[in-house]
């Protein structure tokens, strides 16, 4: 009804440059995706996993709930915390969630 309007040619271009701005889009999208939010998770699994392989006897972590102790004993799942003197704990070693250095124990 309205075809004397916009010409059926100009109509055809517009929707040809309309798709190649969509996939432009898109893959900025991608990218934004990629370098705000997958990027950094997989980083910061990566430096989690090292952490968690490198626990040994003797040292002082944090777990994830704020429980502080000292590592008495390391198996491949789990582990086993002395968070006073003649109390264990054990608990996986995914929770840990840091290493604390040496000495911390005692000043807290």
């Amino acid at each position: 009804m309205l075809d004397f309007f916009i010409s059926p040619a100009h109509a055809q271009e517009a929707a040809a440059g309309g798709g190649i701005a969509q996939i432009v889009m898109l893959v900025g999208f991608v990218l934004i995706f990629y370098f705000l939010l997958w990027r950094p998770q997989a980083k910061r699994a990566k430096q989690h996993k090292q952490l968690v392989t490198s626990l040994a006897k003797g040292d002082e972590v944090v777990i994830g709930g704020g429980l502080v102790g000292r590592v008495t004993k390391v198996n491949d799942e789990f582990l086993t915390l002395e968070v006073s003197e003649g109390t264990e704990v054990n608990v996986q070693k995914n929770a840990v969630a840091a290493v604390l250095p040496k000495g911390t124990i005692k000043s807290i």
